[in-house]
């Protein structure tokens, strides 16, 4: 009988092992799943996240990106400009 105890016993130890385990597999997926979706960008999505374009959220995004980036160009060119100008002989 007394073997008995001590083989339900170690049973009972590998379940809740087991079952420790698969939660913390099951956190660990979860997880994986959020960074995939929602923070990682894809390059075969026009680097948006999957998120974004199964919400159809890809073209606002795009435009948007279209939109800085032209603010941003012509920033630079007047920032060149005037660099340019101090330096021109009179």
């Amino acid at each position: 009988m007394r073997a008995t105890r001590r083989h339900f016993s170690a049973e009972d130890k590998i379940r809740i092992l087991l079952e420790g385990l698969c939660g913390d597999l099951e956190r660990q997926i979860k997880a994986f799943v959020e960074h995939y979706n929602h923070q990682r960008y894809h390059e075969g999505l026009k680097n948006v996240m999957p998120a974004d374009a199964y919400f159809g959220r890809v073209k606002a995004i795009i435009q948007q990106r279209e939109r800085i980036k032209r603010k941003h160009i012509e920033y630079r060119r007047l920032q060149h400009r005037k660099i340019a100008a101090r330096y021109q002989p009179n």
